[in-house]
């Protein structure tokens, strides 16, 4: 029985491809254009600001659909965000923070700056943009680097108590800004000055490791993939081993069991079902750290992915781990909006989907 069954599970991941880049690509595209004029996320000097959830996704998963799509380059709504970051990174000096102290509450304004300064440059690598513009933000983003205290070698990061990103998430910036790293210009990274800063950042990874979720430190995997030094491979097995263990029976995975022992605001329970972002990361850190496509953990995620896109807007199901948000609602997208990004992201790393 167990034979029939294992076979059965290979045999479903060789389904054709079910999924559309084209649906998927109006999702994000709709979704990035409602965020960039959305009253909310408006910002100084014309601007809007880069958020977790839809614009960092979008900045690192919807170019991933352009050989399916068949695009000669940059979508125009790539190309506006491109221009939002980059005149906000030249305005540095000038430009408000996200959160001022004045709004927020004390500490806001250094954590916007250091989060802001991360995904800027993040992003910006991410899109290669003009290099005299990311040059720019990998230094706003090294300008800011904690040197100090406990947190040394991190960043100043967000806090407004919602998982995945800004909840207890210091560990989680400093996996971005590794990621930055590793693919920022190797003129950039040969620096002194940046060879120190990273010293600090992996001191700051390795020492903190132990008590991150398991989220976060499939993130520290992925980052590693760019820059083998993060992490021992002995470290890396066990994460990816832990994240394996949580492969549901329909191949997906879901969030809630990434985020350790976090309970949302309302009180209302967390949702186990598979979803698209966790599923979505998963896929595409196995992808990274090359695990072969035969693989039965990664085959059958794919499999899931490929045939759990909503047919009626393009997006994969995830759900917020904060509240109950009402699905088709703005900000109840929000999860949609990264495991949207995260599922192209993995279903385009293999051609077979």
């Amino acid at each position: 029985m167990k034979t029939v069954a294992a076979l059965f599970l290979f045999t479903t991941t060789l389904t054709a491809q079910t999924w559309s880049p084209q649906a998927a690509a109006s999702y994000l595209d709709t979704r990035m254009e409602w965020w960039s004029t959305w009253s909310s996320s408006q910002r100084d000097h014309q601007t809007f600001c880069i958020s977790c959830h839809t614009v960092l996704p979008y900045a690192l998963g919807r170019q991933s659909l352009r050989t399916a799509l068949h695009e000669s380059g940059a979508s125009p709504l790539e190309t506006t965000l491109v221009a939002n970051l980059t005149k906000r990174v030249r305005l540095w000096n000038d430009v408000e923070p996200f959160y001022p102290d004045a709004m927020r509450g004390a500490g806001k304004t250094l954590e916007s700056r250091g989060t802001e300064a991360i995904l800027n440059a993040l992003a910006l690598v991410s899109n290669k943009a003009p290099a005299e513009d990311t040059t720019l933000a990998l230094d706003n983003m090294l300008a800011l680097q904690i040197a100090t205290g406990d947190a040394a070698g991190a960043w100043p990061w967000l806090q407004f108590h919602n998982a995945p990103w800004e909840g207890d998430s210091q560990y989680f910036g400093a996996t971005l800004a590794a990621l930055a790293i590793g693919r920022a210009p190797a003129t950039w990274r040969s620096q002194p000055k940046v060879k120190t800063a990273v010293v600090s950042l992996r001191r700051y990874l390795a020492s903190e490791l132990a008590a991150q979720t398991l989220m976060d430190r499939l993130f520290l995997v992925w980052a590693n993939t760019i820059r083998p030094d993060l992490l021992t491979p002995a470290d890396q097995k066990a994460i990816l081993t832990e994240a394996l263990a949580k492969q549901q029976s329909d191949g997906g995975f879901s969030l809630s069991h990434f985020i350790g022992a976090w309970r949302r605001k309302d009180n209302t329970p967390l949702l186990t079902q598979s979803d698209g972002y966790a599923t979505g990361v998963v896929a595409l850190v196995l992808q990274q750290t090359g695990t072969p496509a035969t693989d039965k953990s990664l085959s059958h995620s794919l499999a899931w992915l490929n045939s759990h896109q909503d047919p009626t807007d393009g997006r994969w199901p995830a759900w917020s781990v904060n509240k109950n948000r009402e699905l088709n609602s703005d900000a109840g997208r929000f999860m949609s909006d990264a495991a949207t990004a995260f599922a192209v992201m993995a279903l385009t790393a293999n051609s077979s989907y």
